[in-house]
């Protein structure tokens, strides 16, 4: 059965101790699983009142980030390695065991080669490994990176690092503008395929856009995908990522609204599929 969570951006704009419980807060009352922390700068986080309000609110927690363009990983691995792995400290110190995203480059950097991402990535994934950590490789458009756009790619990728415990990262945003369709992608990679964002073209309300989730979730089905089902809608707009992610203001719904909408889809549509 998949567990589903909500994204940050889903109720605030960036992640500080009380924005971040009052996430966590919102996240619990909403029914979801778990709440995705965004973990952009990892010095600042600080785990003792968030494992207090997660185990209030009675729910987990996982992680994602975007490297900063000084730690992009083509060009400067060791210091993308150094913040990974601060990262990685406060997700476990949390009780989390993914932490996911933009983890092998900078937004809007178009430079590198992919083999230093592979090597880098395998050092990453023993460090991960010692904390029972997944590491999910976020699959972005190319408006966004060069690295990795499609998710037949990333698995690529993902088997010549050679880890157990990296995985493919899809967004259906992303795969809307990349993939030849969104069924076969999802099933062609379903050896490596380990956390999901679902996300509509506008990122607001789920099933109100032009992603077709019909094949979304009948790939996952064929694919026997059991892992994470993301909300990723962006209520709020972080000032740090606006320029990267081209967003420029949020939905008209409000964080409650599309909550609330897409937790009841993303639950309808898997048990009509049969993920339940």
């Amino acid at each position: 059965m998949p567990k589903y969570g909500t994204h940050t951006f889903l109720w605030i704009d960036e992640w500080t101790t009380e924005k971040g419980n009052r996430a966590i807060a919102a996240a619990g009352e909403a029914g979801f699983d778990f709440i995705e922390i965004s973990l952009l700068m990892p010095d600042e986080f600080e785990p003792a009142p968030h494992m207090k309000a997660l185990s209030e609110a009675g729910i987990e927690a996982t992680g994602s980030l975007v490297l900063p363009e000084w730690a992009h990983m083509p060009e400067e691995p060791e210091k993308a390695k150094e913040f990974l792995v601060s990262a990685m400290g406060k997700l476990e110190a949390v009780g989390g065991t993914y932490l996911v995203g933009c983890i092998a480059y900078a937004l809007g950097k178009f430079t590198g080669d992919r083999q230093v991402v592979i090597d880098t990535l395998g050092e990453v994934a023993v460090e991960a490994k010692k904390r029972g950590i997944t590491l999910g490789i976020e699959v972005v458009n190319r408006y966004e990176s060069n690295l990795f756009n499609t998710l037949s790619d990333t698995r690529e990728a993902i088997l010549a690092i050679g880890a157990d415990n990296i995985v493919v990262h899809a967004d259906t945003y992303h795969m809307n503008y990349e993939e030849n369709g969104l069924y076969q992608p999802l099933v062609d990679c379903a050896d490596v395929l380990g956390y999901m964002h679902m996300s509509e073209n506008h990122r607001g309300q789920l099933g109100s856009g032009t992603v077709n989730w019909d094949d979304v979730f009948r790939g996952l089905a064929d694919a026997g995908y059991r892992g994470p089902l993301v909300v990723k809608s962006f209520a709020a707009v972080n000032p740090h990522l606006a320029a990267a992610i081209k967003l420029w203001r949020p939905p008209s719904q409000s964080s409650e609204y599309l909550a609330r909408e897409g937790l009841k889809f993303l639950r309808e549509h898997a048990e009509k599929y049969g993920l339940n």
